[in-house]
């Protein structure tokens, strides 16, 4: 009988024992099931429009995080009312929920089942499989109790209404507002916060997209709990309960046009901000860009007409960007005609410059050198330098031409001479300051011929310094980046330079004023004020064909540069036409673009640098007549006159042909009459006029030769 009592009283004492370790075990060994780094929610980054608008999310779990002191109190009360009454009160679990996970797990080996409490539901979705396997359920106890020693009530609920799953996609309460109703959670009303809490049972049986008649039954038993839950009156809840579920489903995320710029974002957050595409898939970064929605939409819509890319096939492919003068963000942007995340982007690839090149590499350096002005005359003429010659574009040369109408020609000659003369490290000088880094070291640089070429965004830049009184600043597609607690990063600090004096961007500013409005930039139709060059490069297989066509352009509140071309140049990809189709198209967009948001007529003058006088177009005089009048000391004198230019700054030269010899009178300014004293009436004289550009000393061609005499 002892005998008996001993062994009973061993196996008691080992059950007890065991019972004890076990509830021990589970009481204290959560931190052996829970991995911290799950608490860290994945959630969605939101890349946000100056007005505020997603324009797209980056994830790979559609989850908004959103703290328990954004999330409504209603949306609170309709979890807790359908899901756990008991939260605030128990801790974590009930003592009957652990005595049956110790008994189902342990004694009796069998896999638990059960209802859970909000806390347990977490912990299962956090750190357990959703298969239920054998000390699963055990587990999830022993995790819930570890999050409600480690976690206030607060922090758990915020988590688990972050984490739960709510059909199609969605996670948490605040990506489901947006997704269901197409508001903010701050947004959202008791009858929507109690469809949202209905999704908790069973997401997709219950998703009013799918089964509309059982989630509403299902939202109205949600009601009903918060009635029970003394959240709502007996009259809210009968008022609720009547109402539609007024599902309003999000738009597209990303509609197409937006997919070439938050390309450009992306990569930037990956080099300015060493924020990975993994990281932003989870991280939950709010990123601001400075987009205009607007422009970038009308862009898009341009570059879908296939008619404005003059290419051999449908391949044909171009770039688009635009930037805000004045804070260098970059408004709009186009990566390729039809692009998609992925693609090759047009944007951010090299191609070679052309002529838009010669201002930045070549002209705008040589003025700040002070020898060479708008109106000083340099050589237009056929040279070889070492071997290396060029032609201009029409076959011609005149000679020598002024900087001012080499530029709005697009001679080549004029610039190869030139950056011969200022030298081609103090040319690539001038280009590192706006960080334009090439490889080359030849003459071919006048022209753009470089081995890598330069982005569309680089040229961009580069042109901003003359709009922007010489100042270049690095360019961007971000303008703040907040992490998952709304804290910015780090400031994004981005570099800029001095690269021009004031007068000479100004200076520029106005010749390519004229380039666009009668030089080779003329093509098109847009009638705000632009300053713009164009640049294209010969195909290499093609002859006759074009490789490479841009424009770059400027107005008073943006700056721009377009290419066109083919990813790979071949006997089959090419242009059949050059740099007015990019400039067509630019003034397409902006015309598009002035009918919804009016742009200035005119460019102003900064205060600090003197007017650039317009180029004066010498006439030609063919009614020069000379006639006799009475008065002066002399009696009789002799008038000539002719049809004086409408420019009245040009000087006009009197010339009188006497004993073989042209001899010069005198000069007369902006006018059509000169007066001629001590006339012998016994004499014949012979004058003719000369047209001169006092800013460049050019002289026009002679006039007709008038005479003066009697007859007898």
């Amino acid at each position: 009988m002892i005998k008996k009592f001993k062994v009973f009283s061993f196996v008691m004492t080992a059950m007890l024992l065991l019972a004890v370790v076990g509830y021990l075990f589970i009481l204290y060994g959560g931190k052996f099931v829970v991995d911290e780094k799950a608490v860290i929610l994945p959630a969605a980054s939101k890349v946000v429009a100056e007005d505020g608008t997603v324009i797209s999310k980056i994830y790979q779990e559609n989850r908004d995080y959103v703290t328990i002191n954004d999330i409504p109190k209603h949306v609170e009360d309709a979890f807790l009312a359908v899901e756990d009454q008991r939260f605030y009160e128990h801790a974590g679990i009930s003592f009957r929920a652990v005595s049956r996970a110790v008994y189902r797990d342990i004694i009796a080996m069998e896999k638990a089942e059960g209802g859970s409490t909000i806390t347990q539901q977490l912990a299962k979705n956090l750190f357990l499989s959703n298969d239920k396997t054998w000390m699963r359920k055990t587990k999830e106890v022993m995790a819930s109790i570890y999050l409600e020693r480690n976690y206030s009530k607060e922090k758990i609920l915020e988590l688990y209404l972050n984490e739960i799953y709510l059909a199609h996609g969605v996670y948490g309460v605040g990506a489901a507002a947006t997704h269901y109703f197409n508001k903010d959670l701050a947004d959202i009303t008791v009858d929507e916060a109690a469809m949202l809490a209905a999704l908790a049972k069973a997401p997709n049986t219950y998703s009013p997209l799918i089964n509309p008649e059982l989630a509403k039954e299902r939202r109205n038993l949600v009601l009903q709990s918060m009635a029970n839950y003394d959240v709502l009156s007996t009259e809210e809840m009968m008022s609720l309960q009547g109402k539609n579920l007024d599902i309003k489903t999000e738009t597209r995320e990303t509609p197409p046009w937006f997919d070439d710029y938050l390309e450009m974002v992306i990569v930037e957050l990956a080099d300015e901000y060493d924020l990975s595409r993994e990281q932003l898939k989870s991280g939950g970064y709010t990123i601001h860009v400075p987009i205009d929605s607007t422009i970038q939409e009308i862009a898009y819509e341009q570059f879908q007409n296939l008619d404005a890319f003059p290419g051999s096939n449908d391949l044909v492919d171009g770039a688009f960007v635009l930037m805000d003068e004045e804070t260098g963000y970059i408004k709009a942007l186009i990566g390729g005609r039809d692009y998609e995340i992925g693609d090759h982007h047009q944007a951010l690839t090299k191609h070679q410059p052309g002529s838009v090149f010669k201002p930045v590499a070549v002209y705008g350096p040589a003025m700040m050198l002070g020898s060479y002005q708008p109106f000083d005359m340099i050589p237009d003429q056929r040279e070889s330098f070492d071997g290396y010659s060029v032609s201009n574009a029409n076959g011609l040369f005149d000679g020598e031409v002024t900087v001012y109408d080499a530029i709005v020609q697009s001679k080549n000659a004029p610039a190869v001479w030139l950056l011969d003369q200022i030298g081609i490290s103090y040319s690539k000088s001038y280009l590192d300051k706006m960080d334009i880094v090439i490889e080359d070291d030849g003459l071919a640089i006048a022209l753009g011929g470089l081995t890598t070429g330069v982005t569309p965004i680089e040229m961009t830049e580069a042109y901003r310094t003359f709009i922007h009184e010489g100042k270049w600043i690095q360019s961007s597609s971000i303008t703040e980046v907040l992490n998952r607690n709304n804290q910015p990063l780090k400031q994004n600090t981005r570099k800029n330079e001095d690269v021009f004096d004031p007068q000479v961007a100004w200076n520029m500013v106005r010749m390519l004023e004229t380039t666009a409005a009668s030089g080779t930039a003329r093509h098109g139709d847009f009638d705000k004020a632009l300053a713009g060059k164009t640049g294209s490069t010969q195909h290499p297989t093609v002859e006759g064909m074009v490789k490479d066509a841009w424009f770059v352009g400027m107005t008073p509140s943006y700056v721009s540069a377009m290419w066109m071309g083919y990813d790979e140049a071949n006997k089959s990809n090419y242009l059949t036409s050059g740099s007015e189709a990019p400039t067509k198209l630019t003034k397409s967009i902006l015309t598009e673009v002035d009918k919804r948001k009016e742009l200035e007529g005119s460019f102003s003058k900064p205060e600090t640098v003197e007017e650039l006088e317009d180029p004066i177009e010498l006439p030609t005089i063919s009614d020069l007549k000379v006639d006799y009048s009475l008065g002066g000391w002399t009696l009789i004198r002799g008038e000539l006159s002719w049809k004086a230019d409408p420019d009245e700054r040009i000087v006009y030269e009197v010339y009188e042909k006497k004993d073989g010899e042209d001899v010069l009178l005198g000069t007369v300014t902006g006018k059509g009459t000169y007066t001629l004293d001590n006339i012998n009436l016994f004499r014949t004289y012979e004058y003719y006029v000369v047209p001169m550009d006092p800013l460049t000393n050019e002289k026009g061609n002679p006039s007709n030769i008038a005479e003066l005499s009697v007859d007898f």
